[in-house]
């Protein structure tokens, strides 16, 4: 008996049905290949018939008989090949259209897992930057500046940048918007700079209140080296309170580049399936901002076709794009950002 679980793929329905074709093909080709030679053998026996006369009038009637018999054979074994030709094509189309959803659905779920990640993963920086604008060091060198609180400031994001390994730096800015403390000093050389142009800045000084924050989009940032970041921030208020007044912002650059490749590369695929599948993160307007294979990373666009919604699936020529948009993790929304997976057609 064969294991039916082993071979329990969704692709083993066209290979089923095309093993099938060739089968009733062949099979069908035979019979009228052995209908032929019992043609030739009427032929024959009706030629011998002739020549007997009389004598081979009863042979001549048997003659008749097979040829009757073999106009049958003929009708049914055509009846047959446009019978089953037609329902097995029936069923490798019907076969591929449940195979093709079966894809787009698998793609779109890891999608979605993908995108999942990211959420969760950013919702923890939400609430980091939340917390940490409101540790003393952090109030107080701003508050009230001078370089021994900037120092003091400094060692402390340092402690925090120690145990939090996916962030780059951290900054603190005064309402100026001028750099006064970061976590790594030694590595990038930010106190002093503005940053009052930049979107993270301006919004958080805008807030309302200690409970939000602001988010700018993933950009390659020239005092960081040139690494993506995703960059959050929020006010530094009077005295840590949440209805303090503005007094500095905090930014914390989360290092995008390492954390978004490791969930693009974790996405569950088998060999096969990897070496003919992109996986991808895009934002709101469909740029890449992360990719299995390493191309086009903050440069490329991609043409999604969001059209079934907040997630589905599609076919585009010879490949299956399934893709998900962020639902969002406890309080926080998402930026509207989306998984997406680009898988090619298995080789045949």
């Amino acid at each position: 008996m064969s294991d039916v679980g082993a071979g329990a793929r969704p692709e083993r329905i066209l290979e089923l049905s095309e093993r099938l074709n060739a089968v009733a093909g062949e099979k069908i080709g035979e019979i009228a290949s052995v209908n032929r030679a019992a043609k030739m053998l009427v032929v024959n026996a009706q030629v011998v018939a002739a020549r007997s006369g009389e004598a081979g009038r009863s042979f001549m009637v048997v003659a008749e008989e097979f040829k009757r018999i073999s106009g049958q054979i003929d009708d049914v074994a055509g009846a047959l090949e446009q019978q089953v030709r037609g329902d097995l094509t029936e069923l490798s189309a019907i076969g591929g259209a449940i195979l093709g959803q079966l894809r787009g659905q698998r793609l779109a779920d890891l999608a979605l897992n993908a995108i999942e990640i990211i959420d969760r993963n950013l919702y923890e920086r939400t609430c980091d930057v939340r917390w940490w604008a409101t540790d003393s060091a952090v109030v107080d060198c701003v508050a009230e500046p001078d370089a021994a609180k900037a120092e003091h400031a400094s060692q402390r994001l340092k402690v925090i940048l120690d145990a939090y390994t996916v962030y780059l730096d951290l900054w603190i800015c005064d309402r100026s918007g001028a750099v006064v403390a970061n976590g790594r000093p030694d590595r990038y050389s930010v106190q002093g700079r503005s940053v009052r142009d930049m979107s993270w800045f301006r919004d958080s000084m805008a807030t309302k209140s200690g409970d939000d924050f602001a988010v700018a989009d993933v950009i390659r940032l020239e005092e960081l080296n040139g690494a993506p970041v995703a960059t959050y921030a929020t006010a530094i208020r009077k005295g840590g309170l949440a209805n303090g007044a503005v007094i500095g912002v905090l930014g914390i650059h989360f290092d995008w580049q390492s954390q978004a490749q490791t969930v693009v590369d974790g996405v569950r695929l088998t060999p096969e399936e990897r070496a003919r599948t992109r996986v991808l993160l895009l934002d709101q307007k469909h740029r890449v901002l992360a990719a299995s294979d390493g191309a086009g990373v903050l440069s490329e666009t991609v043409k999604l076709d969001v059209g079934a919604g907040a997630m589905g699936s599609y076919s585009n020529g010879d490949r299956t794009v399934g893709y998900a948009r962020t639902p969002g993790y406890e309080t926080y929304e998402g930026l509207g950002w989306y998984g997406c997976l680009v898988q090619d057609a298995a080789a045949i």
